[in-house]
This record gives structure tokens, C-alpha cells and sequence, in this order.
């Protein structure tokens, strides 16, 4: 949503997130949890690292790492969106285990299928002590106050039931202008690219139905010229 929530600014198709800032943020979450695990102890350096234990040299080393540019790649889904969101799916609206994974349960025990990822993922059958399920069951609860999902922006607490229905009225408009193209004309007029350098309402007009209203989505540098000269083929005569 635009700032002045006037209009609905709409991204690339093939466009995801910003791959320099996710970069730089893995970057700097990597960065963070390296450093937090040197004060806890929990690095040890053996050989040629041996000189990282030292506090000023690891964060010399930190340092130099976070001076580079680090690569983040991303790309789509094999399975589509789809797919996506069923595996967000298994850690935000489920639980530890489901039910048709309990075998049996009595005796002071629990019994329960699970994936041996040690042995060819093969089903196998694991028994528990009551105490003992309940206690590894009980490690995936969250803590007080601590939830799964945040939302922020328009999705947020605060400001949800107002700016979602303004949101969906927004993009409405431009799939309604999406979808009006020109009567016997395959070409849709939104998709014809303007750079606007004015803002008089007839050099805004589409040309092509003059209903429509045509913004600037994105601006292109002038492109070197180049010339093509053909590479010379050696030719034998075998006749």
C-alpha cells in the first residue's frame, strides 16, 4: 500500500524478496548467533583455528566476515506455493505429534510410529514411558507470551480491521483496470509500458481504450550500443 493509502503499488510477478537484503540479514542473524555462542562456550577451535579462541582475534575475524558480501540464494519452489505453504503449515497449526501416530497406550507407556532417518526413513515403532512422552511432548509447547506467527504492517493487531478491507479494495482497482482490455484487441492496455514525466491528466490516459490511468511502474538506463560483425567461416573446397 502506497504511504498516503491512496493506491495499491503491486510488485513484479517474478519478483519474491530483495535478495541483497536477504543477504545481508542472514548475514548479520549468522554473525549474531556465532557471537553468542563464543561468549556461552560453546565454540571450540582445534589446529590452524586455534588462534580464533582468542576474544580480540575472533572478533577481528568477525569483523572481516561481516565486510563481505555473503550470497543467499533463492529460487522458486519445486512444488509451487502450494507446497510452501504446507510445510509452514506442519510448525504453526500442529502439534508435536498427531494421533494416528499413537500405536498404543496403557500399561504406563506410550507407543508411536516414527521416520528412522538412519535407515532409509523406515517406519518404526518407538515405546515410551508415560513420564517420559509427556516430557518430550511437552518441550514443543511454547513459552508464555511467545506465539508462532507475528504479523506487522497492514496485518497487524492494531490496525487489521481497517487497513485489510482498504487493502482489498485497492487491489480490486487494479484488477478491474487488469481486466477491461480493449474490445477485439488481445492486448491489454496496463501492460503497455509509459514512462510519465508529467502529470496532466490526457498524457495519463491509455492510448489504447482512454479510460485507463498509466503510472511509471519502473524506469530503464539508456543501453550501450553495440555492433555485430560476423565471424569469418574458413571455407575448403572438397569437391
Amino acid at each position: 500500500m502506497s504511504p498516503d493509502s491512496a493506491s495499491w503499488i503491486s510488485c513484479r510477478k517474478d519478483f519474491f524478496l530483495p535478495v541483497r537484503v536477504l543477504s545481508r540479514l542472514y548475514r548479520g542473524k549468522l554473525l549474531a548467533a556465532l557471537r553468542a555462542a563464543f561468549d556461552n562456550g560453546e565454540l571450540e577451535f582445534h589446529g590452524a583455528l586455534g588462534e580464533l579462541a582468542d576474544p580480540e582475534r575472533f572478533a577481528q575475524f568477525c569483523n572481516r566476515l561481516r565486510e563481505k558480501e555473503w550470497v543467499v540464494y533463492s529460487k522458486p519452489p519445486f512444488g509451487g506455493p502450494e507446497q510452501v505453504l504446507k510445510y509452514l503449515a506442519r510448525y504453526t497449526h500442529r502439534v508435536a505429534i498427531s494421533n494416528h501416530r499413537i500405536t498404543a497406550v496403557g500399561d504406563g507407556s506410550v507407543s508411536f510410529r516414527y521416520k528412522d532417518y538412519a535407515r532409509d526413513n523406515r517406519q518404526r515403532i518407538m515405546k515410551l514411558g508415560d513420564v517420559e512422552f509427556l516430557r518430550r511432548f511437552l518441550q514443543h509447547v511454547l513459552p508464555d507470551r511467545l506465539v508462532r506467527i507475528r504479523h506487522f504492517g497492514f496485518l497487524a493487531n492494531r490496525s487489521r480491521k481497517t487497513k485489510l478491507p482498504l487493502c482489498r479494495e485497492l487491489i480490486a482497482r487494479v484488477v478491474g483496470d487488469n481486466t477491461n482490455p480493449v474490445a477485439g484487441d488481445d492486448t491489454n492496455p496496463v501492460e503497455i509500458a509509459a514512462s510519465l514525466e508529467t502529470t496532466d491528466d490526457d498524457r495519463a490516459q491509455c492510448p489504447k481504450c482512454g479510460a485507463g490511468t498509466m503510472r511509471c511502474t519502473e524506469t530503464f538506463d539508456r543501453q550501450p550500443t553495440w555492433s555485430y560483425s560476423p565471424r569469418v567461416i574458413a571455407f575448403w573446397d572438397t569437391s
